[in-house]
């Protein structure tokens, strides 16, 4: 017999459900996304092992949210200091297909935020890309979700937070939790995993731009769900936030690629598409509380902030190797002091310096920054020794050089292998050889004409 379903409570409403389950559905497709443009940066034999790192945290995450993450992210805060949830809502325990956050089944809430705490986890990734082993990883991407991750979820985005509701720091969308705190645990795994030997003179070619290009394309149609679903409504906010977006990503294409001509002379496409990344890394914390002019300020600052703030891991000896430090933890930073800068009451309430708003909410912006970087930098540096320790993180040095011992490739070069082996008399062992081999027979056919 068929019952009628439970009518939803007077607070439902229907018209923001449906934008936030459009925007769920675009910030879960950022990690597929992140795969194709981490993929397609890395040297071909690693391409795989990027896309399985990217597609692992999507499994893992969404299981650790569902099973406990969400609980301690969003359940009822413990003592009152805005520190962390309680376990109340373990396996979503007393969710119903009635019950409300807000105006929003909790369902849906839970998820869209669940596809937050994925793709930080999976920005991660690209610090250590070819030298972690996927045990590790795996260890890791559950370790550092419940650790690290859903206490900064809690501080920032519920009610209760002690960022919010006791400090009283702006962060529309992820600013700290997701950008700068990415960016910092980046630095602290890439640091325990140490820089390959010859990291100081190797040239890193991505193996597929267009492949990149994809991957970015992907990330920018999904930061409109993550950047204006954050608003939890089809309102004003939400409005404003979408336009900023497009406005900070628009002026860091301007700056970066100004600086890359300055620098080297020549305007790449990874420059480019990388430009874009990082305007909407800094206008992710802002979206919702600078007006359009404070948005490409934000942009034009992030973009030549970060063309040279990739260039210190040379300097340094750290193997940032996709950046993610230089982009997401620079950019997560400038955005959060933008806010500071640049907030307007008409759309946030709260005024910056240059709205007259006087230095409390860049100070208090300054806090935030300082406090999250410290927590997220010491225990992801912690969870990741241990891991290295217990399980083993960092693939052998061969690894580097060598491709693993999986059948899979990326691209079926099989045909072409067999061709340089017949005309070299030699056995072609990776695509990296098939490549070189390739080179040095054009070349020895260019010299002999």
């Amino acid at each position: 017999m068929n019952t009628a379903p439970a009518p939803m409570p007077p607070a439902y409403d229907s018209g923001d459900t449906a934008w936030l389950l459009a925007s769920t559905a675009m910030v879960l497709l950022m990690t597929p996304g992140l795969a194709f443009f981490y993929g397609g940066m890395v040297r071909t034999q690693h391409i795989l092992m990027m896309i399985k790192m990217s597609f692992a945290a999507l499994a893992f995450g969404t299981l650790v949210w569902w099973a406990i993450g969400y609980s301690l992210a969003f359940g009822p805060d413990v003592g009152g200091a805005g520190l962390i949830g309680n376990l109340d809502h373990v396996f979503m325990h007393d969710i119903g297909l009635t019950t409300l956050t807000g105006h929003i089944p909790t369902y849906v809430y839970s998820t869209f935020q669940m596809g937050f705490a994925i793709i930080t986890v999976a920005l991660i990734s690209g610090s250590i890309a070819d030298r972690a082993t996927m045990k590790g990883w795996l260890v890791f991407v559950v370790l550092w979700l419940l650790i690290v991750y859903v206490p900064l979820a809690h501080w920032v985005f519920d009610q209760d937070g002690w960022i919010v509701k006791h400090l009283g720091a702006l962060d529309f969308a992820g600013g700290l939790p997701v950008e700068l705190n990415s960016g910092v645990a980046g630095l602290a795994v890439a640091l325990v995993l140490r820089a390959p030997r010859d990291f100081a003179r190797r040239e890193e070619r991505p193996n597929n731009v267009p492949l990149v290009v994809i991957g970015a394309g992907l990330l920018w149609f999904g930061w409109f769900g993550f950047n204006s679903g954050s608003a939890l409504s089809d309102q004003g906010t939400a409005s404003a936030a979408f336009i900023n977006t497009q406005l900070g990503a628009a002026g860091a294409m301007v700056t970066w690629p100004l600086v890359e001509k300055w620098r080297t002379g020549t305007v790449t496409t990874m420059g480019v598409v990388s430009s874009a990344v990082a305007g909407m890394v800094a206008i992710t914390p802002a979206c919702g509380e600078v007006d359009t002019l404070g948005a490409v300020i934000t942009g034009l600052v992030v973009g030549a902030v970060c063309a040279f703030a990739i260039t210190l891991k040379y300097r340094f000896g750290v193997d940032d190797t996709l950046d993610v430090v230089g982009v997401h933890g620079v950019g997560g930073l400038v955005g959060l002091i933008m806010v500071g800068l640049f907030a307007t009451a008409r759309i946030s309430g709260k005024k910056g310096l240059f709205h007259g708003g006087g230095w409390g909410l860049l100070g208090k912006q300054l806090v935030a920054i300082v406090c999250v970087m410290a927590f997220s930098f010491i225990l992801t540096w912690i969870i990741a020794k241990a891991v290295d320790l217990a399980v083993g993180f960092r693939a052998k040095d061969e690894y580097e050089s060598v491709p693993g011992t999986e059948r899979e490739r990326a691209y079926d070069f099989q045909t072409a292998e067999r061709l340089g082996a017949l005309v070299s008399g030699k056995a072609v062992t990776s695509d990296d050889e098939l490549v070189r081999q390739i080179t040095r027979l054009l070349r020895a056919r260019e010299e002999s004409k």
